[in-house]
């Protein structure tokens, strides 16, 4: 080898340790910012949007085939969360709706879960699984999504106070920190 070629040889060597040293060193801050941030976690979930527009008038059948209007909760805060047992985030965000709505059991606030489309089957199985009780209405025709609610987004949710208004509405999973944070201040209106 020429010592041209050994000194081109020797310089390739040398970049790739500087590279291999520069992304152990990217490694090492990288873990410690994460383990900087697992200490102190940031809510990434959706942040409801405030909104002042009448309820729509919505009638449909729960689980267990009994027929329920929203205005019948009038003089309640209501959270109608639209949702699906395939998606993803909706299956993320029940534990929160169920953990948020045991916690106001006198307050005059109510969940109504409204599945969008699935088989009344797959609904049930879904509900026993999530230990869920707050009421759970079936909507195989996508009357909340395409006509009432008008949003092509799942989960999508929206909080109507006691005069049949929605104040809050919100695309997205929502954890429990935001529910407390947003909409606890309306059921103790």
């Amino acid at each position: 080898m020429s010592r041209r070629t050994s000194h081109i040889v020797g310089l390739i060597v040398l970049g790739i340790g500087l590279i291999v040293v520069g992304f152990a060193v990217f490694s090492l801050i990288l873990e410690t910012e994460n383990d900087l941030n697992a200490e102190s976690p940031t809510d990434f979930s959706a942040i409801p949007a405030e909104v002042q527009k009448n309820a729509p008038a919505l009638t449909l059948t729960d689980i267990q085939g009994v027929q329920h209007s929203l205005t019948d909760y009038r003089g309640q805060v209501v959270l109608v969360n639209l949702w699906a047992t395939w998606c993803p985030p909706c299956q993320a965000e029940m534990p929160n709706l169920q953990d948020f709505y045991i916690k106001h059991p006198n307050e005059g606030f109510a969940v109504i879960g409204i599945d969008d489309g699935d088989p009344t089957a797959n609904v049930i199985s879904f509900v026993k699984r999530h230990q869920l009780n707050f009421s759970i209405w079936l909507d195989p025709t996508y009357q909340a999504t395409d006509y009432a609610f008008k949003t092509m987004n799942l989960p999508s949710s929206y909080v109507i106070d006691r005069n049949g208004v929605i104040r809050l509405e919100w695309v997205g999973a929502i954890s429990e920190q935001n529910l407390e944070k947003y909409v606890e201040p309306l059921v103790k209106e």
